[in-house]
């Protein structure tokens, strides 16, 4: 559903994007990772039809958005990092707007605000102006707009940045009933566990190339396995402990660990040996270890 191939973006003769290899299947959500500079925004501008690349090419549902930019626009909805509504403006009135913009006739305008209005729960505050919305809310309208012609792609960038916890955990249950009913999302985020629990893929940029790309899973498993930790009530003990563990096993006075999946027999033959144990625990790679084994501090061009 979506595909870049070389992707090239230079500003200032310094290059934003160099090289960057996309492939989207439908139905599912990519998650599109980098620090501050990677070239995120830069991406999702250039599939939105918004930014020209330099070189290479980029498709969205078959369309490619240089030579057939008017017919990838009607497939796509964008939601950008901050609200594109008008404050001034009722949220009923903005999403007809937005769906005159898009050519509905006047009739189907309404009757599609009047649906995204209510499932995005803001029927209530419909007839009142934007101004007078929370943050929350707001994001939900704009993500209502980006929906007006129901999009089979739909770019995401940072949609949650700026919002408390509850209206996050709102917004990504709508993310995902989106995709289940077949809308493709490419999310762009700084939360990792947002891109975690979302993302069918992720998609890692660093200085405008691609660092890794894949299932969040395997990103996890490709830094290194689950380990073990071990906190011994008595640190005199550490050594038969460590003995037990078996492998490299790192001690720092009474914490132990080493990489393995072996909690169970751990356990088992620490307890049979007489080692008191007050915490014992299986720890698997997270995705912000990932972020941070494949990256670099913070830096190059902006995105």
């Amino acid at each position: 559903m979506i595909e870049t191939r070389g992707l090239i973006k230079r500003f200032g003769g310094r290059p934003a994007l160099d090289g960057v290899d996309l492939d989207v299947p439908a139905g599912t959500v990519c998650g599109l990772l980098g620090p501050n500079g990677a070239g995120k925004t830069t991406v999702v501008r250039i599939l939105a039809t918004l930014l020209r690349p330099d070189a290479g090419t980029a498709r969205v549902a078959g369309h490619d958005v240089v030579r057939d930019a008017a017919r990838a626009r009607l497939q796509l909805g964008l939601a950008g990092q901050y609200a594109a509504v008008d404050e001034v403006l009722t949220g009923r009135t903005n999403l007809v707007l937005f769906g005159r913009l898009y050519h509905l006739p006047p009739r189907a305008a309404r009757r599609r605000a009047d649906e995204l209005l209510e499932r995005f729960r803001l029927t209530a505050a419909a007839n009142r102006p934007v101004r007078t919305y929370s943050g929350g809310m707001r994001r939900r309208l704009d993500l209502a707009a980006s929906l007006i012609i129901a999009p089979a792609c739909l770019f995401l960038d940072e949609p949650t940045t700026g919002i408390d916890p509850g209206t996050r955990l709102e917004i990504w249950d709508m993310i995902a009933t989106l995709v289940r009913e077949g809308t493709t999302v490419l999310l762009t985020t700084q939360y990792l566990d947002e891109a975690d629990r979302l993302a069918d893929q992720i998609v890692v940029l660093d200085r405008g190339r691609v660092a890794a790309a894949g299932p969040p899973l395997e990103l996890k498993r490709a830094i290194g396995g689950a380990r073990v930790d071990v906190v011994v009530r008595d640190p005199a003990r550490a050594g038969a402990a460590a003995a037990i563990m078996g492998g490299d096993v790192t001690v720092a006075g009474a914490r132990l660990s080493v990489t393995s999946d072996e909690l169970v027999r751990i356990a088992t033959e620490l307890a049979a040996a007489g080692v008191e144990v007050d915490d014992i625990a299986l720890r698997r790679p997270t995705l912000d270890e990932v972020f941070l084994h494949l990256t670099a501090p913070a830096g190059g061009v902006a995105a």
